[in-house]
């Protein structure tokens, strides 16, 4: 009996059972239709988002390839300019300056959009092109932008170029600094003054001078004892009292009466030995009484300089204080200071009688070449004799050169002087200069 081939579909072996050809087709097509709706979708879409972008994009696309061109071609110009301008730098360091010189009316107008061109001219450059631009002329250095260019870097804009050009120009017409006069040195450089040459003030603010009613006070406690006024505050000041108030009222009368218990006819210095019982104190008390009676109750109120009228008329017409004639003149035209007169009548209550050689006038311009001194402005005075003993010869230990310089330092503040120069040294502002030997020099 012949065999009979029976067909089996793959589905009896577990393989997919194919659909019939009538429900295969309508759906391969729905596939297909709506596959090719979504590409198209898509495909606009992304059509859509490229343009959108392509034309935010295209500003920064084109200054890019702007950029690129420019600096295509900066670097083309440099690189066939750099053989030339490096052969002819070490011959044409002339045409270099001019170059500069060329370049500063740039500078005058830099670009407002580069924030280096508002920086001061005399801050140094901060880009390489600008420390090239300024560097010697005997330096091998290429031109800012030759050197921006062999190193690497980016080109210098105008405004840094206009900004090297100035400052090369700037170190180029800088005028050389005029050395002020050095100040007045007299004496050794251990124990110099300086002298500044300029307007002193009052020697005694309103804080040194005293009460009107410590005053009244000082002089009606003084006459009930017997006593000089300028004795008792002498004492005050020694013990340190200062101020405006230097002791009150019961003070002053117990003072006043344990120094009139000693009599005055003994003289300033003996009277105060005899209440204190110290020669160094009296040393100083007597001296501060000697200054307090030679410029006189009213200036130690208002002032040595209202009182400075005073006290040079009084000096003028005192037949002990011997003056030169020039000197006269500069005291009558008001050119010396307060300090000067009341030092000259502080000396004249100490010794006696004083005889000033040197003011203003007569004394020679510069102390030495080229520094005025300081005679000049009136801060100074030359003494060629005190008591009727001139100074010349008479400056041996224990003369009266040594009592002068004493007696100065023993000046009050007010007073004291930056430099007394004799033949001795008694330390403080004294100090020795061999060409002194004919009178004292004090100086403020």
């Amino acid at each position: 009996m012949p065999r009979r081939f029976i067909r089996r579909d793959n589905w009896e072996f577990g393989g997919t059972q194919p659909a019939p050809e009538e429900s295969r087709e309508p759906k391969s097509r729905k596939r297909r239709l709506a596959t090719t709706l979504a590409f198209t979708t898509l495909f606009f879409a992304g059509a859509s988002l490229a343009a959108v972008a392509g034309d935010q994009l295209s500003p920064y696309i084109a200054s890019d390839e702007s950029s690129e061109a420019m600096a295509s071609e900066t670097t083309t110009t440099t690189e066939a300019e750099a053989a030339p301008a490096a052969a002819e730098e070490t011959a044409a360091a002339p045409e270099a300056e001019a170059t500069a010189e060329a370049a500063a009316p740039e500078a005058a107008t830099p670009d407002a959009t580069a924030p280096e061109a508002t920086a001061a001219p005399d801050e140094p450059a901060s880009d390489p092109a600008s420390e090239d631009a300024i560097r010697p002329q005997g330096s091998n250095a290429a031109s800012p932008a030759t050197g921006a260019t062999k190193a690497g870097r980016k080109p210098a804009t105008r405004a840094q170029r206009a900004r090297a050009a100035k400052e090369a120009l700037q170190w180029k017409l800088l005028p050389k600094m005029q050395k002020a006069p050095a100040p007045e040195i007299e004496g050794p450089p251990s124990a110099a003054t300086i002298w500044l040459n300029s307007p002193l003030p009052d020697p005694t603010p309103p804080a040194l001078r005293l009460s009107t009613k410590f005053a009244a006070q000082l002089k009606s406690a003084a006459r009930g004892a017997g006593i000089h006024w300028a004795v008792m505050l002498g004492v005050l000041r020694a013990r340190g009292a200062d101020g405006r108030f230097p002791a009150d009222r019961g003070t002053l009368h117990k003072l006043a009466a344990r120094l009139g218990s000693h009599g005055p006819t003994r003289g300033d210095w003996a009277t105060i030995v005899a209440y204190a019982g110290d020669t160094r104190f009296a040393d100083r008390a007597a001296a501060l009484a000697r200054y307090d009676r030679a410029v006189g109750l009213n200036a130690l109120v208002k002032g040595l300089e209202a009182s400075k009228r005073i006290i040079a008329t009084r000096l003028l017409s005192d037949r002990t204080v011997s003056i030169y004639a020039g000197g006269r003149n500069d005291i009558i035209a008001n050119k010396v200071d307060v300090r000067v007169l009341a030092m000259i009548a502080y000396l004249r209550e100490s010794f006696g009688s004083v005889t000033v050689s040197s003011l203003i006038s007569g004394h020679r311009l510069y102390a030495r070449p080229g520094v005025i001194s300081a005679h000049i402005p009136g801060h100074a005075l030359d003494i060629s004799g005190l008591g009727g003993t001139p100074i010349q010869g008479n400056q041996a230990p224990g003369g009266i050169t040594e009592r002068a310089v004493r007696e100065i330092l023993f000046a009050p503040a007010e007073i004291m002087p930056r430099q007394v120069i004799s033949l001795l040294g008694m330390g403080g502002p004294s100090f020795p200069l061999s060409d002194h030997g004919d009178h004292i020099h004090i100086g403020y």
